[in-house]
């Protein structure tokens, strides 16, 4: 059994773990707020955006000139994997279900006879796949140590993407992340980027009525104008949703760290005064006991 003074040393110690989670509780809630309304925002626009894409899209994907970004390069064989975690942890299984959605998705895909190749948004994500796919990696970004995010960096990550697409590098993209959808719930998701998801067509028989929209100027030229946004969108959207799931998962995971401390606290403060009179018993039992020898 521990002595009294090596008890105290262990509630001392847990009751300063106790203010340090407590603390970053309070910060992970107050960064919450922010990021939340932040990727709120941004979903009604990310998603006109790609219901746009689709609706212009359909219209040119037969087409032989369509762009590489709307209809990819025609073949099913290397897939690029576009991973966004946290850069940081404590926070419970945030960046660990999103690893592992990614982990599932590349075996799955190798199984196929797929060729693939994986880059990470997040230092997270790089250290947990690099565990068992450290060959397939192509690039990893992170942005540890910026205070905020912005539109440019999701941007830049577009272009580098778009380049690769060019040069032939792949064949399909794929965006992984963890989905915001409450503060006790986030839900890793693989939205394809490229080549574009395009609503099916509509059986012959069909009488529902649809809207023509007439495009001026044609669908191709505004196509090769919102493409490369719509992917930079996409992406920003991801960091955003990222961002508001990491911080609801580290509140939640800080808030849990800090009841388990004062749990440990008073157990320990219980042992610690069951120590503390078996001790007194002894020694009066003790003074007794010499008391009566004489």
């Amino acid at each position: 059994m521990a002595n009294l003074k090596e008890l105290r040393g262990r509630i001392n110690s847990v009751k300063s773990t106790r203010k340090i989670t407590q603390a970053m509780k309070m910060v992970a809630a107050a960064k919450l707020r922010r990021a939340q309304s932040q990727a709120e925002a941004a979903r009604p626009y990310a998603e006109r955006m790609a219901r746009m894409l689709a609706s212009l899209g359909a219209a040119v994907a037969g087409s032989p000139d369509a762009p590489k970004l709307l209809v990819g390069t025609g073949r099913n064989q290397t897939h690029l994997l576009v991973v966004v975690t946290g850069d940081r942890g404590l926070a419970g299984p945030f960046n660990t279900n999103v690893g592992r959605f990614a982990r599932n998705r590349i075996r799955e895909l190798e199984a196929e006879g797929k060729t693939v190749k994986v880059m990470t948004i997040g230092r997270k994500g790089a250290a947990y796949l690099k565990r068992e796919f450290a060959s397939r990696f192509v690039g990893e970004i992170t942005f540890q140590g910026k205070r905020r995010v912005g539109f440019e960096e999701a941007d830049e990550i577009a272009q580098r993407i778009t380049a690769m697409l060019e040069h032939g590098e792949f064949d399909v993209c794929t965006l992984i992340y963890n989905q915001f959808r409450s503060v006790i719930s986030q839900v890793p998701v693989g939205q394809q980027l490229i080549p574009a998801e395009l609503p099916e067509a509509a059986p012959a028989n069909a009488t529902t009525a649809q809207a023509l929209y007439e495009y001026e100027p044609d669908e191709a030229t505004i196509l090769a104008q919102l493409l490369p946004k719509n992917l930079a969108i996409q992406i920003y959207r991801a960091v955003l949703e990222n961002s508001a799931g990491f911080f609801g998962s580290q509140m939640n995971a800080m808030d849990n760290a800090t009841r388990n401390a004062g749990d440990m606290i008073n157990k320990l403060t219980l042992t610690y005064n069951r120590t503390r009179q078996a001790n007194i018993t002894r020694e009066l039992i003790e003074i007794i006991s010499g008391a009566e020898a004489l």
